[in-house]
């Protein structure tokens, strides 16, 4: 969109859905698909994923608790004034954004929206495991110098410079993640960006960002026509036949992890709102 007359087109019904990573811009996808419902049938795809804050994002879709989250988080965000919590540090180090989001996905991801996740459509989350060392948080933050490095060099959501440094990345089920209680957990593992979250533990292996393996991960089996949701545009996507890319028309209000103003949320919620009703005149 940014790049010329061109606007991305809706696929009707896509069999599947990408909730790109992002951090805070994802609330731009949150807006654009609570708008697209109102004009149009409730896309009901067979296969979705999500990484990083598009973890949550995908999760809020199918439990249609969109607003519901937007809501909570921007009440967090009010009681914030800085990033930086110097006189307070804790387990999670000097910035409260871990314990924040966590607590935020623990009441929005309540037992109803796990149940209806776990009911839902095939739903994936992309975890990633940085190599074994003794100081996680070190290595990760040395994973996501290289990630934003290629991020910028390259131009593309799909990479794999941390990759070539001992990353690892997983699907994991995330219905079943619903049904075993463990969904709230998944979530929060999926969105841990060193050194401003401290790296947790899935199933014994620290874990990371999934987005520093891939921003748009395809889910498996990968079939059928698939939107993929990005939160910025990229240089270079790849031309798949079937797979549509859509993105924002300008670069978002929400920074990715700027957790003290709320109205930068409902600024990206309403972008997205404004470009999928450009996309859906178009």
């Amino acid at each position: 969109m940014t790049t010329g007359p061109h606007i991305p087109r809706i696929p009707r019904d896509p069999a599947q859905i990408v909730f790109s990573g992002g951090g805070l811009r994802c609330f731009w996808q949150g807006g654009f698909m609570t708008e697209l419902c109102r004009h149009r049938e409730r896309p009901t795809p067979q296969r979705i994923t999500g990484v990083s804050g598009g973890a949550l994002a995908s999760s809020a879709y199918i439990a249609g608790i969109e607003e519901r989250l937007l809501d909570r988080m921007c009440a967090a965000f009010e009681k914030q004034d800085s990033n930086i919590d110097l006189l307070r540090p804790d387990e999670n180090g000097i910035t409260p954004h871990q314990e924040l989001y966590c607590e935020v996905v623990a009441e929005v991801i309540d037992a109803e929206a796990a149940r209806k996740i776990a009911e839902g459509p095939q739903l994936q989350i992309l975890i990633a495991h940085p190599p074994e060392t003794p100081l996680p948080t070190m290595t990760g933050t040395a994973l996501a110098a290289a990630y934003e490095a290629e991020l910028h060099l390259v131009g593309s959501p799909h990479f794999n410079w941390a990759e070539k440094m001992g990353l690892t990345a997983n699907l994991i089920d995330a219905n079943a993640a619903a049904r075993e209680g463990r969904l709230v957990e998944l979530i929060c593992a999926a969105a841990v960006i060193p050194p401003v979250f401290e790296p947790p533990l899935w199933e014994g292996r620290r874990v990371v960002d999934g987005g520093m393996a891939d921003q748009a991960p395809l889910p498996e089996p990968d079939e059928g026509e698939t939107m993929v949701l990005l939160t910025r545009e990229y240089k270079r996507l790849p031309e798949v036949e079937g797979r549509h890319y859509l993105w924002p028309s300008q670069e978002t209000a929400a920074d990715k992890i700027d957790f003290t103003d709320p109205q930068k949320l409902r600024d990206t919620w309403a972008q997205g709102a404004r470009d999928a009703q450009q996309m859906l005149d178009s």
